[in-house]
């Protein structure tokens, strides 16, 4: 089983503060902003290795973090492994599909992967997600409640079919379609690797990893872990700053976001 960190972009609304530092690393109460992501995920049963893609221009900064986590973790957690997708500016990047199949194509066979975008904050567990992942049969995603028009003309929004199977997953829509939002965190099974490549050869976009999911859900079964719970998305500065403030008011909300506290 894996874990995949996509960590390959620019964080250009985030300028000057990303210009030459990477967002995932950007302090949270005094904490990386992927770090909040890595505490829970060094933890999860059966996690063999933690797979990260970075770029050129960001590749030695990740590098120094990686290191310090092994030294944290030792003998006891999953192996880190960190990927350059050679790209040195947002002109270049291969998009957050092209990554993944990238790690997917290099971390050989594997039999469970955890993907996640290394720019946001999850305010539930992830343990018993795992979990359930691990003993189900078809890819899941996290299906977040958003009442704002605004917000979800921003994100990923489910479809939902019969038995809570997930039919689409519309990309930034004019005008969503349910009162659901899906951050970029998706458990996949090994299917997801052959209908990965079929999407990065035809897809006119494969930037954000959205797209392929609502690929995945018109090729195959894909089901949706709906929680009463929120992220932070450490999207533009506003976002970053209230990110900030919010967990320095509540340091311990990680993990208890299904009852309301991040």
């Amino acid at each position: 089983m894996i874990a995949v960190l996509l960590c390959a972009g620019y964080g250009t609304r985030l300028y000057p503060l990303t210009r030459d530092f990477p967002k995932p690393l950007l302090p949270v109460a005094d904490r990386p902003v992927l770090d909040h992501l890595m505490a829970p995920l060094a933890g999860l049963a059966g996690l063999d290795a933690i797979h990260l893609v970075t770029n050129a221009r960001f590749f030695d900064n990740f590098k120094r973090w990686r290191d310090a986590w092994r030294q944290r973790l030792g003998s006891r957690g999953p192996d880190l492994v960190l990927h350059n997708d050679g790209s040195t500016e947002n002109a270049n990047r291969l998009g957050a599909c092209g990554d993944l199949k990238l790690v997917f194509d290099r971390a050989g066979h594997w039999e469970g992967s955890l993907v996640a975008a290394g720019d946001n904050i999850f305010c539930f567990e992830l343990k018993p997600l795992w979990e359930a992942f691990r003993r189900g049969g078809h890819h899941r995603i996290v299906a977040l409640p958003e009442t704002n028009p605004e917000r979800l003309r921003q994100t990923g929004v489910p479809v939902f079919g019969p038995g809570g199977r997930v039919k689409a997953l519309a990309e930034k829509p004019e005008t969503p379609p349910s009162r659901w939002c899906a951050p970029a965190l998706y458990f996949l099974k090994p299917s997801a690797k052959p209908l990965l490549a079929e999407f990065v050869a035809t897809a006119e976009n494969s930037d954000a990893p959205g797209y392929f999911i609502d690929y995945l859900c018109r090729q195959t079964h894909v089901e949706a872990f709906r929680l009463k719970a929120r992220r932070l998305d450490i999207g533009d500065a506003a976002a970053y700053r209230r990110a900030d403030a919010l967990l320095r008011a509540t340091p311990d909300a990680i993990g208890r976001g299904a009852r309301g506290q991040c």
